[in-house]
């Protein structure tokens, strides 16, 4: 990871300020390359740049109208020895084409062109085998090899972006429209038959320098101008003893085995430099020394990406742009190429990496360096800020989750050495002279209490004293995780530049254009007209669509009400099972079965709820690309959440609660009697439940994440080696267009399931203190399952910018304050805590002592239990035999889960006292344990701020820097005025 500090940018202050670079030469350099070994770091000194020439890229286009935009740039020596660029003429106002539009039949030189332009394709690749294919240009530059498809046939112009189309396509008109204004831009482009699908044809485009710089300009790129200056920290006496004993402890230790050495990953120059919006004029204050690695692949395809999406295809307002060529299959993909293979028969160790493909691969995404930091710094260069941030936030959720899964792992430990102690337990195993009432109507027979010891100590592995510790222990761990994240992502967001990045005015969607074209006003911001939206018809969509999210939650809780149904069936059904281990154990084989039934719905209703919220969100209209992904964020997280949780809610909160007693029992449409717990609770089903689901879901999620792709791509390769024989080798943006594209929603999928995964972890933890073990062994290999899936199966995604998470944070924080909630509930209400807590204090052994030990629970268990009387049955729910068959005798009484009187007392099955201290006690903790929590959270969030006090010295610092820049530059300024002055010489003024 790199420890570059940011860009001074970061503060907000112009660029019009900074230092002449003359006098800053003495900052360090570094060389980096990447193709060999050759990853060295130059000692501060003045830099000298060699004169080397530079190649200027020819395009084979033939009839292509490029207007002249700027006379070529020169590269000359400055006095300092830094690279100058100096424009060989006054700079002249850069022509902008974004309206150009020219007709199908003429260019604007009336040069006809034929449909599709095939002669544009380049010339003796059409026909060629595929070995003279795979020999395409492999001249050198600088000692490097030009690996096969990353360049035009000349070797020199590097493709930056692929759009593919297809021959029998009809919107031929439009795309040549929109090639002939490509053109117009100033891109260069070269057209490519595929070698393996004869009606395929690949169109490389290239951005030459003057376009990148006309575009990086305008887009506000920033780029490096000058090295950091590093400081030490204050060291106080206390302090510097401390770390001297604290660094002899380590020399017994390995050295940062999770760290990679130095020498392995490159120091990316521009987090280690301080960094300014591009501008041409300023051209030399910056820090160049190869031009065709100034612009790195990720900053080229951004740029060309921009471009495409302002590009018009056809005469009219709103026909602009490569979004609705792909909609319309004009194009049928389109994406930057991956650097090469990421594979190579040469260790990285001693021949280095080929390219940052191969370094990811061997760094990141081979299983070998599993527990390694992830190189973040250069996994944001390859593939932007947005899916960098993506994946600093799963390590740094992955990294917090191991003191969440010890202590979860030690309350599991603690339940199963307190085991042979617990009271509880030991009352129910050697209760055999209890006899239970049936759970089911007829079928389900009498049974000893303890027959259900193997039960009741389950129970307590997972409901014992350390279970409220480990339920107010996560309600902290998720502020503390959300808290030190904002921390992480400010960190983050200074060392990428991105604290002042404001995303660009967003355009307008093409459906919301169509749909509102007629009705306009004037946009406060940009002052021009844009379709508008009425405020009438706006709400009523928004009320339809919440409608719509309403029905869809009354179908998962019918889904859920078909599940209570099949379980209150089978458990009878179980009950007169032949097989005596079914009939045995009825209720956990309901139970199981239940939970896997449940899971398949769940996965079918999955796949109806991405349609319906697609339904939804388009019925909305919104405005922009990003209200359009918030809202359907927004309805999937709803219905995935409500779906994967409702039965996990049913079970925790309502299994057993309204069943009624034996002889009143609560029906189901008058006909099934509603589920009763098992004697030794409910809490057994809810870990099943919760174990299984997850279990369940997260293989399948990572099944479908890369065993689909590997699959798919795996066949395809077979395929084109039948066809074309093993040794058939294939340029780049054949490979990569043979792969699967990235997810429509971009990284929606992989946010939605670790969210999923979060409230998993958070809401009913305190039912599975295992949650936490089994979501950082998932996320584990889920981290390099997306670093191999994004490196090695998928086309390369479009390197884009974001300072944060987005809508997903606000919905972490939102089920951080639920889980609370849930977890009181799950205490108070799902486990036995309270009840025994009451019988400790008021009604136990060491009633009025104080003292609530195990050997004050001496005889909770005959407590707990309430005595029915047989003939009190009602006929629906009589068992078939009297219980003598299995005791000898038949039974007269049977005991169940209550505080009712006994069937001889004044009121016959009343509540007792008991039961009304047990409900206060439950509804005064549900009272005591939020408030605490929730105010040892805000307690938190206050005490620990969003920003770091060493980030926030850093901002200081720089701060005071530009100030000594601004500074020394007009004295600098004010000298050579003077000196010129006196020389006679004319002067023109460039920075400041």
């Amino acid at each position: 990871m790199s420890t570059g500090l940011g860009g001074w940018s970061s503060l907000g202050f112009p660029v019009s300020f900074l230092a002449d670079a003359d006098s800053f030469t003495w900052c360090c350099g570094v060389s980096l390359s990447i193709h060999g070994a050759e990853l060295q770091r130059q000692s501060p000194q003045i830099r000298s740049a060699p004169h080397r020439p530079l190649h200027r890229c020819v395009a084979v286009v033939r009839h292509s109208f490029v207007p002249p935009t700027q006379k070529p740039v020169t590269m000359e020596e400055s006095s300092s020895g830094a690279p100058d660029f100096t424009a060989t003429h006054e700079e002249a106002p850069l022509p902008v084409f974004k309206d150009v539009n020219i007709s199908p039949e003429k260019t604007k030189g009336g040069i006809s062109l034929s449909k599709d332009e095939d002669s544009l394709l380049n010339p003796g690749t059409q026909n060629s085998s595929l070995t003279e294919h795979s020999a395409l240009d492999h001249a050198t530059e600088g000692g490097r090899s030009r690996s096969s498809g990353l360049y035009f046939s000349d070797g020199k112009c590097r493709i930056d972006y692929i759009l593919v189309y297809r021959k029998s396509s009809p919107q031929s008109e439009k795309r040549e429209v929109f090639e002939r204004n490509i053109r117009a831009e100033g891109l260069q482009m070269e057209k490519e038959a595929s070698i393996t699908h004869s009606d395929v044809i690949f169109l490389k485009l290239h951005a030459p320098w003057e376009v990148l710089c006309r575009y990086a300009e305008l887009m506000n790129i920033r780029m490096p101008f000058r090295r950091k200056i590093y400081y030490l920290h204050r060291r106080y006496k206390f302090m510097s003893r401390m770390e001297k004993r604290i660094s002899r402890f380590r020399g017994w230790l390995p050295r940062k085995p999770m760290k990679f050495d130095d020498d392995t990953l490159p120091d990316l120059e521009e987090t280690e430099s301080f960094t300014a919006p591009f501008s041409q004029q300023r051209i030399h204050h910056f820090i160049i020394h190869n031009k065709d690695t100034f612009f790195s692949n990720a900053t080229r395809s951004r740029i060309v990406h921009h471009i495409l999406q302002r590009v018009k295809y056809e005469e009219g307002k709103n026909k602009i742009g490569l979004n609705r060529l792909l909609s319309n299959n004009s194009y049928e993909a389109a994406f930057p190429l991956h650097e090469g293979s990421y594979r190579s028969k040469n260790s990285i160790r001693t021949h280095g990496a080929e390219n940052h493909r191969h370094l990811l691969f061997e760094c990141w995404a081979w299983w070998g360096v599993w527990y390694k930091y992830q190189p973040l710094d250069l996994i944001r260069r390859y593939f932007g800020e947005k899916i960098g941030l993506y994946f600093a936030w799963l390590g740094w959720y992955t990294g917090m989750l191991f003191p969440a899964a010890l202590v979860g792992l030690l309350v599991f430990l603690y339940g199963v050495f307190t085991l042979e102690h617990c009271q509880v337990s030991k009352e129910v195993c050697q209760a055999t002279d209890i006899i239970m009432c049936p759970l089911c109507d007829k079928y389900c027979p009498y049974m000893r209490l303890s027959e259900s010891c193997v039960y009741a100590k389950v129970t307590h592995l997972f409901d014992n004293g350390a279970t409220v510790f480990f339920a107010v222990f996560m309600a902290v761990w998720a502020t503390v995780f959300l808290e030190f994240w904002k921390r992480r992502r400010a960190v983050l967001a200074y060392d990428w530049d991105l604290v002042d990045w404001e995303e660009e005015e967003e355009e307008i969607r093409p459906q919301f254009e169509a749909k509102y074209s007629k009705k306009e006003r004037t946009n406060p911001i940009s002052g021009r007209p844009e379709p508008y939206q009425a405020f009438t018809d706006k709400y009523s969509r928004l009320i339809v669509s919440a409608s719509g999210i309403f029905f869809m939650i009354l179908v998962v809780i019918a889904a859920v009400f078909g599940i209570v149904i099949y379980r209150v069936v089978t458990v009878s059904t179980f009950a007169a099972f032949d097989w005596a281990l079914i009939r045995n154990n009825s209720q956990v084989a309901t139970t199981g079965t239940a939970v896997c039934i449940n899971f398949c719905i769940i996965m079918l209703l999955n796949v109806l709820y991405e349609k319906v919220a697609l339904f939804l969100t388009n019925l909305e209209q919104p405005r922009t690309e990003s209200e359009w992904e918030n809202s359907f964020t927004l309805k999937m997280f709803l219905f995935q959440f409500v779906n994967l949780n409702s039965s996990t809610f049913y079970i925790a909160f309502f299994l057993g609660r309204f069943t009624g007693r034996p002889g009143a029992y609560i029906r189901l449409l008058d006909r099934w009697k509603l589920e009763e717990c098992h004697p030794s609770g409910c809490l057994i089903d809810l870990c099943m439940q919760m174990g299984i689901i997850m279990v369940l879901k997260q293989t399948w999620n990572n099944f479908m994440e890369l065993g689909y792709p590997l699959i798919q791509n795996w066949w395809t390769r077979h395929r084109l080696r039948q066809e074309h024989g093993h040794k058939a080798r294939f340029p780049q943006w054949e490979k990569d267009y043979n792969l699967q594209p990235m997810n429509a929603y971009g990284l929606f999928d992989e946010y939605l399931e670790m969210i999923l995964q979060f409230g998993f972890t958070t809401i009913f933890v305190a039912a599975f203190p295992l949650a936490p073990l089994l979501a950082l062994l998932n996320n584990i290999i889920e981290i390099r399952l997306d670093a191999y899936k994004f490196v090695t199966q998928w086309r390369r995604p479009l390197p884009s910018q974001a300072k944060d998470i987005g809508i997903w944070y606000g919905i972490l924080e939102g089920i951080g304050i639920l889980s609370v909630i849930t977890n009181g509930f799950v205490i108070a209400v799902t486990s036995d805590f309270i009840p025994r807590l009451v019988y400790a204090y008021k009604y136990g052994p060491c009633a009025g002592q104080g003292q609530a030990g195990e050997r004050c629970m001496v005889g909770y268990v005959n407590a707990s239990l309430s005595i029915f009387r047989i003939a009190d049955f009602e006929k629906k729910s009589e068992p078939r035999t009297n219980g003598s068959d299995i005791f000898g005798s038949a039974i007269k009484y049977c005991r169940y889960r209550d505080y009712r009187e006994p069937p001889d007392s004044m009121q016959p099955y009343s509540y007792t006292l008991q039961f009304w201290h047990v409900l206060a006690a439950r509804l005064a903790f549900i009272i005591v344990f939020e408030h605490l929590v929730f105010t040892i959270k805000t307690l938190i969030a206050y005490l620990i701020p969003d920003l770091p006090k060493d980030l926030r010295d850093r901002m200081r610092r720089e701060k005071y820097l530009i100030q000594e820049m601004m500074y020394e530059a007009e004295l600098e300024r004010l000298q050579r005025e003077r000196n010129e002055k006196r020389k006679g010489h004319t002067h023109h003024n460039e920075w400041p």
